[in-house]
């Protein structure tokens, strides 16, 4: 299926009116989410810190697969790893790409208090190779790490973004030369690897005075003539279809399976949901992500593996649930093991 890429150069902070998704100073969905307001969001902070349920962390430490920077230069193109959460370390066109790279102990702006990570990454970030992107979805806090950041700008040529989240990196000293952020629908070739930000249901910010100033999105990753989908954080919504239309089908997706609630149904998706998502992108193998690292929800910590391992054999998906640390063939990746089992 053909495809369009639209170049972006960086904008200007506040260049934000020409896109459909801005209004009145903010971004949104393009179907209105149903927005907490104060009484439930203090609801919702209240079960959190009075009814949190034990099993929403690991009894027994996560496996990790040891993981060095020489296992990452040996090894082949179409190579994936899972470093955890929503973070990504893959090779296309013999080059190296972060997806949503958070390293740090918590997942927070206090690194005393907040989610605190299940493992720790499988390498840290002084042992990655030379990374020619990182591609973000969002800017919270569990997607977009201030000292993930600081250390990698200078060994990171390029960061895409949605809009405005690549104003937020400038602001933090990311040299603007490095930046480029997009619409929906808008993307960039780097080398022979494409990207394109998509849409996705969901919303932004880093504190109580910043709501929506910034895009989310998903985005699609082509190299050759392998296609991956890496769904960022998002509510399902009709959108997947319109993506898996444009440019599907996906040898890899990459579906947020975690952190889900009936409190919070159209900006996380409940496993069902994930399989759907899969399913209208075209997708073949599914990753499950946005899971096994931080305590984000009210469910048990393997409950999102649990779930989506038992609708994928239902409906003949093949489920690819790595150890953290893992390299995956992307073309031909192994199938789960369900690893989480000797964590529960």
């Amino acid at each position: 299926m053909a495809y369009s890429i639209i170049s972006c150069a960086t904008l200007p902070s506040g260049a934000y009116e020409a896109s459909p998704q801005y209004q009145d100073g903010k971004f949104r969905n393009a179907t209105p989410r149903q927005a907490p307001g104060f009484l439930k969001t203090v609801a919702i902070f209240w079960r959190f810190a009075t009814e949190k349920p034990a099993n929403t962390v690991p009894t027994k430490p996560i496996e990790v697969e040891p993981l060095t920077q020489a296992d990452v230069l040996a090894a082949p193109d179409q190579s994936l790893w899972r470093l955890g959460h929503s973070t990504m370390l893959l090779k296309l066109d013999g080059k190296y790409w972060l997806t949503d790279p958070v390293f740090s102990d918590r997942a927070s702006p206090f690194q005393f208090a907040g989610p605190k990570r299940f493992h720790a990454p499988p390498l840290t970030i002084d042992e990655l190779p030379p990374i020619t992107g990182v591609v973000l979805s969002h800017d919270h806090y569990d997607h977009l790490d201030f000292d993930a950041i600081q250390k990698l700008a200078p060994k990171v040529e390029h960061f895409l973004t949605p809009l405005g989240v690549g104003d937020r990196l400038i602001a933090w000293g990311v040299p603007a030369a490095k930046v480029q952020q997009f619409d929906w629908w808008q993307g960039t070739s780097v080398g022979g690897v494409k990207f394109v930000a998509t849409p996705a249901q969901h919303f932004s910010g880093r504190s109580l005075s910043d709501g929506n100033r910034t895009l989310w999105a998903s985005w699609v990753i082509m190299a050759g003539d392998t296609r991956i989908f890496f769904s960022g954080d998002t509510g399902y919504f009709d959108g997947f279809k319109a993506i898996g239309e444009r440019y599907g089908p996906f040898d890899l997706t990459m579906v947020e399976t975690g952190a889900y609630d009936a409190q919070w149904p159209d900006v996380h998706m409940q496993p069902e949901e994930s399989l759907q998502a899969h399913r209208d992108v075209r997708g073949h193998h599914m990753m499950p992500i946005h899971n096994g690292t931080f305590d984000l929800a009210m469910h048990p910590w393997h409950e999102p593996f649990d779930r989506i391992t038992q609708l994928a054999a239902a409906a003949n998906v093949p489920l690819v649930a790595p150890v953290m640390g893992e390299r995956l063939d992307i073309r031909n990746p192994a199938l789960s093991q369900s690893w989480w089992k000797s964590a529960e």
